[in-house]
């Protein structure tokens, strides 16, 4: 399922605004320069949206929005409302208070009020019907575009307000009973009904609110939310418990919030992307940037005086500039924003950070940075700058089940270790009692043996393999040090899979597999513009590298090593 445009911008208002990037300002405070160019990009598209927007007489959805797949869509169409409704109520605006964006608001808010259901319910055509909690990512974006159009001087603008506030008032009755399907939509229904409480009061909104935080934020001590998504919903939760601390005057919602923004500054590569491979939903081993904390970060930063917070905001004003259009609503919906940073003070990138709930050790070197990870196919990541080594993978041809993922990490005097036991046995015919009392043999749909039937024999044969890995580091050098020990004569493979558009030298192309190499011995290199990661030695005892039972071969360069069991091998990657 492709990603929720609206949702991973924080307002599906502005789709990707050509703002550039630029070094961070050295003054106290970037956001009303910020601000400007948000206007200015929002401005320069206006025109094209309301050029895409459903104006054929008579058609069922009249003044709705197409998405990619030419589906006319509430989230499109609401992102629509928000980038009008800024470029209306923006001082900096062309279209400042201009009556020519009233009927393209008009006939957007019918739009939304036919395609909202009798519950309050909207549609998200891509998986979810009747969805209370994709109307509450909706309420979220239009919610400020209510409150920047009930308080616009053009009486025709500040009409359209009153229309839009009826579907915002449907949509939170609805989320008084409507459920959720995941941990993080009971915090984005909370914001919503603290927006739609803050336009319309009414106390079964708050009631509401105060059923969902009853079963207590889900913060682990390590300071992840369950979904340990920290690309999209880990941003939107805090985005969420900000808002309704603001709106509803809860402060105390603001420490989960403090929590997470603190653990997420050792998630930072030195590129400013962030660590994703710990993740449980689909941003798992994706690349993403700090953009959609932004919110958070700065309303911390001004409310808490940090000055570590303040410089997060900074550098991702430097580096993720051009992802920061869905802020436009926020900067102008609420002014305290603007306010001056506190000063800088050092972000962290010297460190060795154990995140034992999410089985996951950080470690970072100026430039340097690896991730070190149990209960994942991923073992091990680097990064030198633009240079990425997105993951290290092993398999063995073990039975079909040989893809390594370790049960446990160690911590032992400076040493990370890796485990993983597997067993195979082959399996003795039925007994006569069996048999006799009616149990025959049952099989899987891919013609193996059922897991019933299996557990019904009697075991034999019994093969076994245990793999160790033990990460080292000096230095921002990493050494990776494989044992595979049990059943003999077990082909391996190791994969170093590096990100696509690197140049990768001292190694040799696999037959009859694209962008697969082995390294048979010496050093390997991969560079990525400037900066060059180095690994080896290298081995190679076949090129059976694309191992039965093993995950398909990962999306880039992929670099293997290969032997056979009883396994030793030692790379170093620096």
């Amino acid at each position: 399922m492709r990603r929720r445009e609206f949702i991973l911008t924080a307002a599906a208002a502005t789709a990707l605004l050509a703002l550039g990037t630029r070094a961070a300002s050295a003054r106290p405070d970037t956001a009303d320069e910020l601000l400007r160019e948000l206007v200015r990009a929002n401005d320069a598209q206006i025109a094209r949206l309301i050029a895409k927007q459903e104006r054929r007489p008579g058609h069922r959805w009249l003044g709705g929005q197409l998405n990619e797949y030419g589906l006319h869509t509430a989230q499109n169409t609401s992102g629509f409302i928000s980038a009008l409704a800024c470029a209306a109520c923006a001082p900096t605006s062309k279209y400042f208070n201009s009556t020519e964006l009233v009927e393209p608001l008009q006939l957007a808010v019918a739009f939304m009020l036919k395609a909202q259901h009798a519950d309050g319910s909207v549609d998200y055509y891509a998986t979810n019907f009747h969805s209370h909690p994709d109307t509450a990512f909706i309420l979220e974006v239009i919610s400020p575009a209510c409150q920047l159009l009930r308080a616009n001087s053009t009486p025709a603008l500040a009409a359209v307000a009153t229309e839009l506030g009826k579907f915002i008032r449907v949509g939170g009755e609805g989320l008084i009973t409507g459920g959720v399907h995941t941990p993080n939509h009971r915090w984005v229904e909370c914001s919503a009904l603290a927006w739609t409480h803050s336009l319309f009061p009414n106390p079964l909104y708050v009631a509401r609110i105060d059923q969902w935080l009853a079963e207590d934020i889900d913060l682990d001590p390590d300071g992840q939310y369950t979904e340990k998504s920290t690309t999209v919903y880990s941003p939107i939760v805090d985005r969420a418990l900000t808002t309704v601390a603001r709106l509803l005057d809860r402060p105390a919602l603001l420490e989960p919030v403090r929590r997470n923004l603190e653990m997420t500054l050792f998630y930072i590569h030195p590129d400013g992307e962030v660590v994703t491979e710990a993740s449980r939903r689909q941003d798992r081993y994706t690349r993403g940037s700090m953009a959609r904390y932004y919110f958070s970060y700065r309303s911390l930063a001004l409310h808490d005086r940090n000055g570590r917070f303040a410089a997060i905001c900074r550098q991702i004003e430097s580096t993720a500039r051009n992802q920061l259009g869905g802020e436009l609503s926020a900067l102008l919906a609420e002014p305290e924003l603007l306010r001056a940073l506190p000063p800088n003070a050092p972000l962290p990138t010297d460190y060795v950070k154990h995140f034992s709930y999410s089985n996951l050790v950080r470690i970072r070197r100026g430039n340097v940075s690896g991730t070190i990870l149990a209960t994942n196919t991923t073992l091990f990541s680097f990064r030198k700058n633009a240079a990425a080594l997105e993951a290290v993978r092993f398999a063995s041809a073990f039975f079909g089940k040989g893809q390594f993922n370790a049960d446990t990490l160690e911590v032992r005097d400076g040493r990370y270790i890796l485990r993983q036991k597997l067993d195979a046995p082959y399996y003795q015919p039925l007994s006569k009692e069996q048999i006799a009392h009616g149990e025959h043999t049952r099989m899987a749909p891919n013609g193996t043996l059922a897991d019933g039937s299996r557990a019904a024999r009697a075991r034999s044969n019994i093969q076994n393999l245990e793999s160790v890995v033990e990460v080292t580091e000096t230095a921002g050098k990493f050494t990776l040090t494989f044992s595979i020990e049990g059943t003999a004569n077990v082909p391996v493979a190791i994969e170093l899979a590096f990100r696509a558009g690197g140049k990768l030298s001292g190694v040799e192309p696999v037959a009859h597999v694209d962008n697969a190499f082995i390294l048979s011995g010496g050093t390997g290199r991969y560079t990525m513009g400037g900066d060059t990661i180095e690994f080896g030695p290298g081995q190679s005892e076949h090129t059976y590298t694309q191992v039965r039972g093993a995950l398909p071969k990962w999306d880039g360069l992929s670099v293997y090593l290969t032997g056979i069991t009883p396994f030793n091998a030692s790379l170093t990657i620096s």
